[in-house]
């Protein structure tokens, strides 16, 4: 009886909850579904962190498939991005801040290079890698594209007859120096010595290879042995990756280094993997990759990775660029070595 005698819209504001109150109502509900929704996107960003600091515990066993994300690892940022954007579409606060995983650490693999390089030291050298493609239309404008970034050491890769004459005619009026063994070059402003074959033949390669060289540069800063090599190509299948003779070079290329007895070293070539794929481990383990830069130089139409490397011993390799396209389906890089 006394229920009726409340007006019906009294009993209806007094049933009201305040928004928010005890965990119920519509902010309630909101607020919890804010955090419960996009779980998706959050296990997928702690699937990208995985990938990205658990890289090596990727098998490469079947497929390669460790050494396939190697070569596309700093691309992992991209599905930072990807997630990031469903994650607001989603209005997801779980999402959110699962994504800082894989965006730290990204940050600490690559973001070093992001930054500018430092200033050029007393005791610098600039030297440039590039495969020039022995289809190559163009060899002269290619040297003087090589050329006019002035550096000290030009080292190239898949130099064939005619083509070769061309390079040696461009570059013969700053480079007096040179050497060529096979296919692979080197150019330099100082003497060279001690120029022989380096052997990084697989031993499933048939007929005449010859990829790499070795010579002893004489610097005003004193001798550095500088290495030229072109390692076997990798092909992407659908089993995988197909890279046994690339690594089986790399180890041939990585025991040579070891066993150089002069302290500074210097490695240039298409080496057909990043510094980040485990099959360059051989040479990573042991020598100094650049510091700053990213440098993607293949393919020239679209470069997806830097295949083509500078690595030092006993030396910094600071920033690395890309330089100017020319007739090569590869980019040139150009790099910056300080000498300890």
């Amino acid at each position: 009886m006394l229920r009726a005698l409340v007006p019906w819209r009294a009993r209806r504001r007094a049933g009201r909850r305040v928004p928010g109150a005890g965990g119920g109502g519509e902010g309630g509900a909101r607020d919890r579904s804010v955090w419960t929704r996009g779980r998706v996107p959050a296990a997928c960003a702690g699937v990208t962190a995985g990938l990205l600091v658990f890289h090596r515990a990727v098998p490469n066993a079947v497929g390669r498939l460790g050494s396939l994300l190697e070569v596309f690892l700093p691309w992992l940022g991209l599905a930072v991005v990807a997630l990031s954007g469903v994650a607001l579409l989603r209005r997801s606060a779980t999402a959110l801040v699962a994504l800082l995983l894989p965006a730290a650490a990204w940050t600490y693999l690559f973001g070093g290079l992001l930054l500018p390089g430092g200033k050029p030291g007393a005791y610098d050298l600039v030297v440039v890698q590039h495969n020039v493609s022995d289809e190559n239309p163009d060899p002269a404008g290619t040297a003087l594209v090589l050329a006019d970034a002035e550096p000290d050491l030009i080292a190239l890769q898949e130099l064939v007859s005619p083509a070769l004459s061309a390079y040696e005619r461009a570059l013969a009026p700053a480079y007096p120096y040179h050497a060529v063994r096979g296919t692979v070059g080197l150019w330099s402003k100082h003497p060279l010595t001690g120029v022989r074959l380096l052997d990084v033949k697989p031993q499933g390669v048939a007929g005449p290879w010859s990829r790499g060289l070795r010579a002893v540069v004489r610097t005003p800063q004193g001798e550095i042995a500088a290495y030229v090599a072109h390692l076997p190509s990798v092909r992407v299948r659908a089993s995988g990756l197909a890279s046994s003779w690339r690594d089986e070079s790399a180890d041939l290329l990585g025991r040579a280094v070891a066993a150089e007895e002069v302290r500074t070293v210097i490695l240039l070539g298409d080496l057909n993997g990043t510094v980040d794929d485990r099959g360059l481990a051989p040479l990573t383990s042991q020598m100094n990759v650049a510091e700053r830069g990213f440098a993607f130089s293949f393919p020239a139409a679209f470069p997806l990775a830097r295949i083509d490397q500078v690595m030092a011993r006993s030396a910094t390799v600071g920033h690395i660029r890309s330089l100017p396209a020319t007739g090569s389906d590869h980019l040139p890089v150009a790099a910056r070595i300080t000498l300890r």
